[in-house]
């Protein structure tokens, strides 16, 4: 298995869809697991949580960002 690949499907997944977003805030692993639907040890599903939190961030600031420069006509 990919996990990088799963990690971006996962990310795709969870901000094309709010109801799944805010069950990801709630629940990660369990939101995880679900997505997946396979069976991994706890240690990997926490490291592919950890990878989908911080793709979500890094996107987040990204658009922020970008927003911010055609504020400002950059």
């Amino acid at each position: 298995m990919d996990i990088k690949k799963k990690i971006e499907e996962i990310v795709k997944k969870i901000k094309t869809d709010k109801s799944l977003l805010a069950k990801f805030k709630a629940d990660p692993i369990k939101t995880v697991e679900d997505l997946i639907d396979v069976d991994l040890p706890d240690d990997l599903i926490e490291k592919v949580v950890e990878g989908v939190k911080a793709k979500i961030t890094v996107d987040d600031v990204k658009g922020a960002i970008g927003k911010l420069k055609s504020l400002f006509g950059k």
